[in-house]
């Protein structure tokens, strides 16, 4: 059903939700139309860049940093100073913004919420809109309930225990099919920072806090200069003072890994800091370099750690150029669901959890991501062993570090080979995740562990890897879409025995085996597999 919605500049292409007009109101969709009106045909263009550079990739086979931007690598500047409500970040929690997410993260005890309208929010348009609802009530404080089901109360604990939200919006490549400018679907990204933005700039600033953003899937400091640009605008808009805003960036391509300095310049006035996730990152490399040959095939994703090193001189550079130019530095995720049954599978976890993070607050990273409020205390117990009572450890400079070029891409540095089993593994998470997201789960517990978006993206890349590059496993199968064809019908077999028929029928299960094999098996790589996705998503 499509109404037009009370903006005459705006279409809502979607059944009306609960107390959504409290959300799409006139002012705001006006305020995403002009986002949309000024922003979206530079947009485009950055968009049609990546695929230039990515043909340049496919020519060279390798990365350098910028020749034509030495000057800002040699240049003496440094970011604004942070807010105080970000200056210290030694943990951070992620998760989509439900209602019950909502308030469990806000009182986890981390400093620091990311509020996930990408990777791990499903963009059914429930989600985009009550999601939005969600965080406005939060800062309302009308956002407790008591769970139907369980009879469980959900209330905020008082706001000085509270974490400071960082909303991450959608990444430049996905649309938003619901919301209509001049005859054409919105951008995802403006849509989700536009609303956000809209509604909340001014009520955090009331708080005491500020309009905190995570940019995720950057591809280059132009697109970091764009962001730069809406910043200013926005700002302007609903007149707040320029340097309001602040962004931390998703170091999680492989091209940005090779712009820090540059993206962290662009928005200079604006920036927070750099994150260092893997999966995406992972994702990236094998999406950019997939036709390199055989050094630049991966192993199973559960072998490449932060310690291989190519991930460690990505790391060692992103914590130096942060505390250079006196920006926050991010670590990455502890995905570790903790057992409710099993005691010895958490305690051997935790020490997995412990010593990830002892490494990162040695390394010098400022904070670091996880899953799940029972690993806060873990990871602040890493950082307050090194940290003390400072907020950060920007006075770090890491000047001992030193990383070429080549370092980054030195994938063969890598001593492991894809293995069978982790063929079967990308399969099954695939499927998984796969059909979760197709519900509209974006955060979805597999195997133990809390995966999003990414988690499919690697998977269904190393199997796409490991066929066009002919791997050949260890128990000495050959790696053809025959052979994954096979592992997904025996995977989607055990499924059905697993949760039965009438739970198999009813869910997505045959229509996620359907999609994983066809952006793993495709002569086409899918730049993105939340673009089919998209396509096959109700709601």
């Amino acid at each position: 059903m499509s109404a037009p919605a009370p903006s005459s500049l705006a279409i809502v292409d979607a059944e009306p939700l609960p107390r959504q007009d409290e959300v799409l109101t006139d002012a705001a969709l006006a305020f995403v139309a002009e986002l949309h009106r000024r922003f979206a045909p530079r947009r485009a263009e950055l968009l049609a860049r990546r695929s230039v550079r990515r043909a340049e990739i496919a020519r060279t086979s390798t990365l350098d940093f910028l020749p034509d931007t030495a000057q800002v690598r040699e240049g003496d500047w440094k970011v604004a100073p942070a807010p105080a409500a970000l200056n210290d970040r030694r943990v951070e929690i992620t998760g989509p913004t439900d209602r019950k997410m909502t308030i469990n993260a806000l009182n986890s005890g981390a400093k620091v919420w990311l509020a996930d309208f990408e990777d791990a929010s499903a963009p059914t348009w429930e989600n985009v809109v009550l999601g939005q609802l969600n965080l406005i009530d939060a800062y309302e404080r009308r956002i407790d309930f008591t769970d139907a089901r369980t009879g469980k109360a959900y209330a905020l604990k008082p706001a000085e225990e509270l974490a400071t939200v960082v909303m991450r919006p959608r990444g430049w490549h996905l649309e938003e099919r619901h919301l209509r400018f001049e005859g054409g679907p919105a951008s995802g990204s403006l849509v989700d920072f536009g609303l956000y933005f809209f509604h909340n700039a001014k009520r955090l600033i009331a708080l005491g806090k500020g309009p905190y953003f995570y940019l995720p899937k950057t591809e280059s400091h132009l697109e970091a200069r764009l962001w730069n640009e809406i910043f200013v605008f926005a700002q302007d808009y609903v007149g707040i003072p320029q340097g309001t805003v602040r962004a931390t960036v998703l170091i999680e391509t492989i091209t940005a890994a090779y712009e820090m300095e540059e993206i962290l310049f662009e928005l200079r006035d604006h920036a927070a800091g750099l994150n260092a996730g893997r999966w995406d990152y992972l994702f990236s490399i094998v999406k950019n370099f997939r036709d390199g040959g055989e050094k630049f095939v991966l192993p199973d994703r559960n072998a490449v750690t932060m310690t291989a090193p190519f991930m460690r001189a990505y790391t060692e550079l992103l914590v130096k150029t942060c505390h250079k130019r006196g920006a926050h530095a991010i670590g990455g995720m502890a995905a570790f669901i903790p057992s409710r049954k099993d005691a010895e599978i958490n305690k051997v976890a935790f020490e997995k959890v412990k010593a990830d993070k002892d490494r990162e607050a040695g390394d010098g990273f400022d904070g670091s991501w996880v899953a799940h409020p029972d690993l806060v205390p873990i990871a602040m117990a890493s950082f307050d062993a090194v940290l003390g009572e400072k907020p950060n450890q920007k006075d770090r400079l890491r000047e001992d570090v030193h990383v070429a070029a080549g370092e980054l891409i030195a994938i063969d540095s890598l001593d492991a080979k894809p293995t069978y089993d982790g063929l079967r593994n990308a399969v099954q998470v695939g499927i998984r995740y796969i059909e979760a997201w197709l519900r509209g789960l974006g955060a979805v517990g597999i195997f133990g562990l809390m995966e999003d978006a990414a988690t499919a993206e690697i998977s269904r890349s190393q199997i796409w890897q490991w066929i066009n590059a002919g791997v050949v496993f260890e128990n000495g199968k050959l790696a053809t879409a025959d052979l994954a064809r096979e592992v997904a019908a025996a995977e989607l077999a055990a499924i059905r025995a697993e949760v039965g028929e009438e739970a198999f029928t009813s869910g997505k299960w045959q229509q996620a085996h359907d999609l994983l094999l066809q952006v793993s098996l495709d002569a086409d790589y899918a730049d993105f597999l939340t673009l089919p996705a998209y396509d096959q998503l109700i709601g």
